[in-house]
């Protein structure tokens, strides 16, 4: 069974993972926003202790709070973020946002895109397996990773504990979301566990009975 390991950075507290295999010790980790390498050391130490080897630098999606760590994670790892290619825009609109939205210039990073995901796509990690499953409206091209043998679902900002992503940023589209939430995240198995891009885990049997957006009936699209 793979492990994920949890961290909270940067000041709006987002959630990378390192997700690995233990008996390959291979793995990845998802969504790097450690903001210095204050926040980005204990990371480098969880992968050194545990003997893991990084193979992918995987992005639910490029807002700037799930990329503070990239260049960091480059110059360590020699890793480059993959992202669906729609998030191309979104990355380069980052300093933007983050100046309408916290009010301040952040540092963010600079390394290119290292590769592009595809809705389907298999991520192996060791003896493990990740699919893609393409979930746009929070961004146009919001990903989540699911590994079906153990019921893990990485969400991103699509699917919170009790919530979803906010769709008032730039390309977001809140009937986007809902139909990735309805037709590709709330389908999967009630036990599936779930590791979203901020706050608590979950699971979908619990977000098919109280998350508020889960059917048609509760708010129109």
């Amino acid at each position: 069974m793979i492990t994920v390991k949890r961290f909270v950075v940067n000041p709006i507290e987002e959630n990378c993972y390192v997700v690995s295999d233990p008996a390959t010790r291979e793995g990845v980790i998802v969504d790097c926003g450690a903001f210095d390498s204050g926040e980005f050391s204990p990371i480098e130490e969880y992968i050194s202790q545990e003997g893991i080897t990084l193979r992918h630098a995987l992005q639910t999606h490029m807002h700037f709070d799930h990329v503070f760590g990239l260049d960091l994670l480059h110059e360590k790892y020699g890793l480059q973020p993959e992202c669906h290619t729609e998030e191309q825009t979104v990355y380069a609109d980052g300093p933007r946002l983050a100046r309408e939205l916290c009010g301040v210039a952040l540092p963010l990073p600079k390394v290119g895109i290292g590769g592009f995901l595809e809705d389907g796509q298999v991520i192996p990690v060791g003896n493990a397996e990740l699919k893609v499953i393409h979930t746009p409206g929070h961004t146009p091209g919001g990903l989540c990773f699911y590994c079906e043998a153990d019921r893990i679902l990485v969400s991103g900002d699509t699917l919170f504990q009790g919530s979803v992503g906010r769709t008032d940023t730039p390309q977001g589209s809140w009937r986007a979301l809902l139909q990735s939430l309805r037709d590709k995240l709330l389908t999967l198995p009630p036990e599936t566990v779930v590791y979203p891009g901020h706050g608590p885990s979950t699971t979908i049997a619990y977000e098919r009975q109280y998350n508020p957006y889960r059917s048609p009936s509760e708010r129109s699209i």
